[in-house]
């Protein structure tokens, strides 16, 4: 049967299944039964794809995402994420314009560092910043951009649920995506700081100045005793893969460990606290794992009807640059960001572009931390970005959703300038990978 008939007449079948409002997990499987029956030999094909469903997560590869994904819950449910906000606030200097604009994206990377999980990450700025950052006359751009954008900087800093998704459909390394996004993931914060120190400067009525009244030595005390024991949980996860004492799954238990002492240490661990991280993990990792069971089902079909190989053939005999087709990739990941989650994008997307990058003989590390960038960057755009959806969730009722899309916007265009970057200095994304191998 023609391979282009197998690959348009599943995606129709994914994508009428997913309008039809059927679970992401759900959607996978019933277009994997369908392929089944009508690819693999009917109702042996049905049995041969229920045989299949345990391999796809009965690896040590995905380990680390539960491991993740616990870190985020232990961070959110102690308060720990609330601390971070409040002992930033306290440390920024007495003159810095927009100083809770700031403080939300500088907030915003540590709690990357911490979380990994963009939404857990810009639900805990929009609680805790908004409200005060509205109450003081921020607006627009210098309230609910920063917030929103921030949520992008959990999936571009490690500990990253998503990159680990990302390297084990793709066979890339998980170690060296998670040291590679890191410093795409600084400058994407980096710049996202620029942009809002230029823009009040330009519009100073955007926001009101404000003044600390912290000494330093108060400010010395605060960093010591708050701020300096984090790094504990980032040398867990980045520090020991970087100097090569641990594998992402020894990594992603250590952050753990680093975690609860944390906690405790901070007296806020109990028996709540504990049985609600465990169960959130259970109910998040159950979801990622089930769509990661239908996506690999489903990109198994493509592979066995030829489809796959009769899309890289396509795409290698085309007289165009290699790049220009990278591009053309990530665009629909991008346009897809729109739509659905970061999860279902890349179970849906990378065992599709995977072999098609590789056999334009293109880096696959490389392309996995640009990939990163835009499926995230895809969540803050209309007309369902579900990272400024989440924002509203916790916003004041006066934010409207227009409003909160319409302060994206201009931070979207920053992180498309990243991209735009990596594409131009590839090394920015594969310095600290070589570098760990070295």
């Amino acid at each position: 049967m023609d391979w282009l008939f197998v690959l348009v007449f599943s995606f129709v079948c994914l994508f009428l299944c997913m309008l039809t409002g059927m679970p992401i997990a759900l959607s996978f499987l019933l277009t994997c039964m369908i392929g089944g029956y009508l690819w693999w030999g009917g109702l042996s094909g049905l049995a041969q794809l229920a045989t299949g469903l345990y391999s796809p997560v009965a690896s040590f590869t995905l380990l680390p995402v539960p491991m993740f994904i616990l870190m985020g819950a232990l961070i959110f449910e102690s308060g720990m994420g609330t601390r971070v906000v409040d002992v930033l606030d306290r440390l920024l200097g007495k003159r810095v314009p927009v100083r809770l604009s700031v403080l939300a994206v500088g907030a915003g990377a540590i709690l990357g560092a911490l979380i990994g999980i963009s939404g857990a990450s810009a639900s805990i700025l929009g609680k805790t910043l908004l409200p005060e950052m509205l109450r003081r006359g921020y607006r627009g751009e210098t309230s609910l951009g920063p917030i929103v954008a921030s949520g992008t900087l959990a999936t571009m800093i490690p500990p990253s649920a998503l990159g680990i998704l990302v390297g084990a459909m793709s066979g890339v390394s998980i170690s060296g995506v998670l040291l590679g996004i890191i410093l795409p993931g600084l400058l994407l914060a980096g710049l996202y700081l620029a942009y809002l120190l230029v823009r009040y400067r330009k519009a100073p009525v955007s926001a009101p100045d404000e003044r600390s009244d912290v000494s330093f030595s108060e400010k010395v005390v605060v960093f010591v005793r708050d701020l300096l024991p984090l790094a504990l949980i980032m040398f867990a996860v980045v520090g020991t893969i970087f100097i090569g004492v641990a594998t992402p799954s020894e990594a992603a238990a250590l952050g753990v460990v680093a975690c609860l002492l944390l906690a405790a240490a901070y007296r806020r661990l109990n028996w709540k606290v504990l049985w609600n991280s465990l169960v959130s993990t259970v109910h998040i990792t159950s979801m990622v794992f089930f769509i990661v069971v239908g996506a690999v089902c489903f990109s198994r079909i493509l592979a066995s009807s030829g489809a796959l190989r009769g899309l890289v053939d396509l795409a290698t005999s085309l007289s165009l640059p290699p790049m220009l087709i990278v591009a053309a990739t990530l665009a629909v990941v991008f346009i897809l960001g729109c739509f659905m989650d970061a999860a279902s994008i890349t179970m849906v997307t990378v065992p599709l572009f995977t072999p098609l990058v590789s056999a334009l003989g293109v880096d696959l590390l490389w392309y996995a931390v640009v990939y990163l960038l835009v499926v995230q960057l895809g969540l803050i755009t209309p007309p369902f970005g579900l990272d400024v959806y989440t924002v509203k969730a916790v916003a004041p009722p006066e934010v409207t959703l227009t409003e909160a899309f319409r302060a994206a916007m201009s931070f979207l265009v920053v992180g498309l300038v990243v991209a735009a970057l990596l594409f131009a200095f590839p090394r920015l994304a594969l310095l600290l990978p070589a570098m760990a191998k070295a």
